[in-house]
């Protein structure tokens, strides 16, 4: 595990639980090809902050590494309204490939 993995874990177990917090985790496991951790991270951070965009798109990514790609479909629909509704396209536009090369890929 890395330092900086360790640091935030550790910040966790603080106590010190928040959207961002939960997003860095959710990165770093992904990057470590940790993906159920990285879920479980991320669906903590759209909890902590529906209007994460980000988180639903980091999200649908982990989804998808771990083999949900029905769960990385829904993130993506999600998070596509969430960046819609606070006017951040080029997030709503990323996730929009994405779910259309999911749907080609069923």
């Amino acid at each position: 595990m890395s330092r900086v993995r360790d640091n935030l874990e550790t910040m966790l177990a603080r106590g010190q639980d928040n959207a961002l917090l939960r997003f860095s985790l959710g990165n770093l496991c992904l990057q470590a090809d940790d993906a159920a951790a990285a879920v479980t991270h991320l669906e903590q951070a759209t909890s902590h902050d529906p209007d994460y965009s980000a988180a639903w798109k980091l999200l649908g990514k982990a989804r998808l590494q771990a083999g949900d790609a029905p769960g990385a479909g829904d993130a993506w629909r999600q998070g596509i309204a969430v960046a819609e509704r606070r006017g951040d396209k080029q997030a709503a536009r990323e996730m929009a490939v994405f779910l259309r090369r999911l749907d080609r890929e069923a």
